[in-house]
């Protein structure tokens, strides 16, 4: 395992296109590794391959960031499938270090995806876990955090984009 470098806002491979996952190999293990050590470092609750500059649909989710295996979920080639109630939550993005907002989410959903070694299978989550799928397929559909916010709430957030890459604390 090995932590790679996350991207941040502003670089084009986080809104790219990203292929399906068609090979589970020992190659997609590697990767899924580098996803939850990636993660857990950061820390975060999840991780998108894109985010780590590979274009796939493969995510990771992981609500203990590393502390319980059984909470690791693997989530290659996922459509949400079913999604029930509302529910507004403050959210961050790891490719949008240090800033956080507050968006509406389904309280439930249901998640069809594929596991690490190609089965496929369906997840019902609620609340926090269903947030964070929603947001890793979101990056999976190359939807990003600022693309939920409109108005005058996403030209703050914008500036506060901007005040970030000025100060220097991170840049794209």
């Amino acid at each position: 395992m090995s932590v790679r470098s996350i991207l941040v806002f502003g670089d084009p491979r986080l809104e790219a296109p990203n292929a399906p996952v068609e090979t589970f190999d020992k190659a997609l293990e590697s990767l899924v590794d580098d996803l939850f050590e990636t993660g857990w470092q950061a820390p975060g609750l999840g991780l998108a391959a894109p985010q780590i500059g590979v274009n796939l649909r493969l995510a990771t989710v992981d609500l203990s960031v590393g502390k319980d295996p059984t909470q690791r979920i693997v989530l290659a080639n996922p459509t949400i499938v079913e999604t029930s109630g509302n529910i507004s939550l403050e959210e961050g993005c790891l490719s949008f270090p240090g800033l956080f907002t507050t968006l509406s989410r389904p309280r439930e959903l249901v998640v069809r995806a594929q596991t690490m070694i190609g089965d496929w299978r369906e997840i019902e989550a609620a609340g926090l876990l269903a947030q964070a799928i929603c947001h890793e397929v979101d990056h999976l559909d190359g939807r990003l955090l600022v693309h939920h916010l409109r108005g005058i709430k996403k030209k703050m957030f914008m500036r506060r984009v901007a005040k970030m890459r000025k100060t220097g604390v991170w840049s794209a």
